[in-house]
Parts: C-alpha cells; sequence; structure tokens
C-alpha cells in the first residue's frame, strides 16, 4: 500500500476518532469506560418515556464504544505495523477494502467465512 494512502486512512481514522470522543461527551459517557451520567427533570411525569430514552441513550453511547475501540485498534496496528495484514489468515487485506473500511481487521475471504 502506498504511503500517500496510509496517510490518508491515518487522517480519516484520527479524524473518526476524535468525532466519536466527542459525541460520548455529548452524550455524557466517558471516553474508555461505560458509564453514562443521565439527568431528567424532577418533574418528569412520564417514567416510561424517560426508560425508553435512558434505554436508547446507552444501546447508541454502547455502539460508540464499540466503534470507537475498533478505531483505537486500527490506529495502534498502523503504528506497530500490522495494520491491512488480516488477523485469521496472515494475508494482505485488499487496500480497496482497507479504503472503504479502514478499521477492517479481516481480508475479504476469511470475512466472508465468518459471516
Amino acid at each position: 500500500m502506498e504511503q500517500a494512502t496510509i496517510d490518508s486512512i491515518r487522517t480519516s481514522l484520527e479524524n473518526e476518532r476524535a468525532s466519536l470522543e466527542r459525541q460520548l461527551l455529548d452524550s455524557g459517557a466517558s471516553i474508555e469506560g461505560d458509564q453514562v451520567e443521565v439527568s431528567f427533570d424532577e418533574g418528569f411525569a412520564d417514567s416510561a418515556q424517560a426508560t425508553s430514552e435512558l434505554s436508547e441513550l446507552i444501546a447508541h453511547v454502547e455502539q460508540l464504544h464499540a466503534t470507537h475501540s475498533e478505531v483505537v485498534a486500527a490506529l495502534a496496528r498502523l503504528d506497530e505495523g500490522g495494520y491491512g495484514i488480516c488477523e485469521s489468515c496472515g494475508s494482505r487485506i485488499a487496500s480497496e477494502r482497507l479504503e472503504a473500511l479502514p478499521i477492517a481487521r479481516l481480508c475479504l475471504a476469511c470475512k466472508q467465512q465468518r459471516g
């Protein structure tokens, strides 16, 4: 893979990490943990709605954390020299796949086998 492509992917991953961290903080969550601070008005009468909103927020934060972890792991692979190597078979991951999905850990063949 060309250095310009690697640099572009790194920039994209760093921007994605910063965006995810902002979203986590805006949601009242910590970046590294899974604690969420939620506050509702004391006069909020509809506890079912509050529970529903809390459930949606927790699901959103969990997804943000999962994506953040994948982005951080991809950046670590870039730093350590293992980026672009399939974690299953050890083959190179096609650069087109990495450009489309920079957090990819598996080549397309191994991903299709796993489903």
